[in-house]
């Protein structure tokens, strides 16, 4: 996860999220479109089969404007690496945060990248479970694993806020030279988010 979420509050056994007031506009910039090279560029880049899932899942999120129609919200401003790279905004579905389940059809987080004119462009997603919820619905099963990934652990206290948890990224629409499961991703940056 690696962003500041000091807005974002657990209650109700962490189903219910309040987030922070900040808020990223969404930019009509048309249907989003990928060239032949493109997608070339990106099938080469990512031999996974989670990498294709999560591709196919999300490509209608290119449009933020879908996203948020079906109810993802802003849980980040974009954050930057602590050396390079940035992970970018993350907007969340916050009931799947809470809900111990892992799902390669449904990632807890999308993650945009600020392009100019006030836009973004998805570049990935963040599968998230709070590790009492992943433990309460999968007994005796130890740490989540996606499709043969294993999730990295966050404990407590972290700089989140939040209660221990697991999280993973895939850079499924934007190349990533640290690996397509890296949290920083070199090629991803904060250069363009509005006021900064």
């Amino acid at each position: 996860m690696n962003a500041s979420f000091k807005n974002l509050i657990l209650c109700a056994h962490g189903a219910l999220f309040v987030l922070g007031s900040s808020s990223l506009l969404a930019q009509d910039s048309g249907p989003p479109t990928v060239t032949d090279h493109e997608h070339s560029s990106l099938s080469k880049s990512y031999p996974s089969p989670l990498v294709d899932k999560v591709r196919r899942a999300t490509a209608r999120f290119r449009d933020i404007n879908v996203a948020i129609s079906e109810g993802w919200v802003q849980g980040t401003p974009c954050v930057s690496g602590p050396n390079s790279g940035a992970m970018g905004v993350h907007f969340v579905q916050p009931a799947r945060i809470g809900d111990g389940v892992l799902n390669a059809d449904e990632p807890e987080a999308l993650i945009y990248e600020p392009v100019t004119g006030g836009g973004v462009r998805l570049v990935g997603v963040e599968f998230i479970t709070l590790a009492s919820a992943w433990a309460s619905h999968n007994p005796g099963a130890g740490a989540p694993s996606l499709e043969g990934h294993l999730l990295n652990f966050v404990g407590e206290p972290n700089r989140y806020g939040l209660p221990a948890f697991y999280e993973l990224h895939v850079w499924a629409w934007e190349r990533n030279p640290n690996g397509s499961f890296a949290d920083w991703n070199t090629v991803v940056s904060c250069d363009k988010q509005p006021g900064g």
